[in-house]
């Protein structure tokens, strides 16, 4: 089979044309290895055979000593890259909103994933996975991360799907309804990790340096409207609120440190915020009672 044109990169693969123009082959980075893609492959094909809007997995490969999956192609773009051009496309200058469709159908479609019963053939390792991140990152005291283990483990214990890296990069738009793709962390274990993980690329993402002035401070002015009108959706199909999943800002964030994925002003932007809510109120240990008493900080 003739591989093509590169077609995306992320941190720990590049996508490529692959034979016919309705397939690509994501092939790992040395980040990564077969083993890590053979969990993608499975995870992938769990949630392909439950019916979940997700690209078809065919099989894995080798090519050039690099391991790879062949999936369907999904034509259509990023739910980061659709905010973008929504943004860039604003003529008025005072524009102060823009079209939330998109943040809508996210939240719908994570919804769904997660109203999905554990799957036993998916890792249940969801913090296992997370406290081994954590304790990677260099960008934290140990101290620090042994108060974020400890408010990790304060938390709740669920068994829904999980998709593990679910950001607007990892959401597509083929024909206006969202695909979720990259599926190599997907576990048995709380939505509200999911639900983090969206929330902090939104209200913490750096935007890259050549967005213009106008797009960067329409898109900055929206950033709550974003998460408000995503957790109303998403409450509305599952029941889950804001409240639930503001604890796990904290746990997300420093694992997120450990990322190739995100640069380092937002490195530490994050490490900030651990740092914050890690230190509210000025004494340890009150960020958790407040949490557990269901009440969100404001950062």
């Amino acid at each position: 089979m003739k591989i093509g044109r590169k077609i995306g990169e992320g941190a720990n693969a590049e996508v490529f044309e692959w034979g016919s123009t309705n397939k690509v082959v994501k092939l790992a980075k040395s980040n990564i290895d077969k083993t890590d893609l053979k969990r993608e492959f499975n995870n992938n094909l769990i949630m392909w055979k439950l019916g979940l809007p997700v690209p078809q997995p065919f099989e894995m490969i080798e090519f050039k000593h690099r391991p790879g999956i062949v999936y369907e192609r999904i034509l259509g773009k990023t739910l980061r890259e659709r905010f973008f051009e929504n943004l860039v496309t604003q003529k008025d200058t005072d524009q102060t909103t823009f079209d939330l469709d998109d943040v809508r159908l996210s939240a719908r479609i994570l919804g769904k994933v997660h109203n999905s019963k554990s799957h036993r053939e998916l890792p249940s390792n969801q913090r296992e996975f997370l406290k081994k991140q954590i304790l990677s990152v260099d960008y934290l005291r140990e101290d620090e991360k042994k108060d974020v283990l400890g408010l990790l483990d304060s938390l709740p214990v669920k068994r829904n799907i999980c998709h593990g890296d679910a950001n607007p990069n990892n959401i597509l738009f083929p024909n206006g309804e969202p695909v979720l793709i990259d599926w190599m962390n997907a576990s048995n274990g709380n939505p509200e990790a999911d639900l983090a993980e969206f929330i902090i690329m939104i209200r913490y993402a750096i935007l890259p340096p050549n967005t213009p002035p106008n797009a960067v401070r329409l898109f900055d002015s929206n950033r709550e409207n974003i998460i408000n009108e995503f957790m109303q959706a998403y409450t509305r199909l599952t029941g889950t609120t804001y409240n639930e999943v503001d604890p796990w800002i904290v746990p997300i964030a420093a694992r997120k440190l450990s990322s190739d994925g995100i640069v380092e002003e937002e490195k530490q932007l994050l490490v900030g915020v651990i740092r914050k809510r890690l230190n509210s109120c000025g004494q340890k240990g009150k960020y958790m009672q407040h949490i557990l008493e269901g009440k969100g900080l404001n950062d």
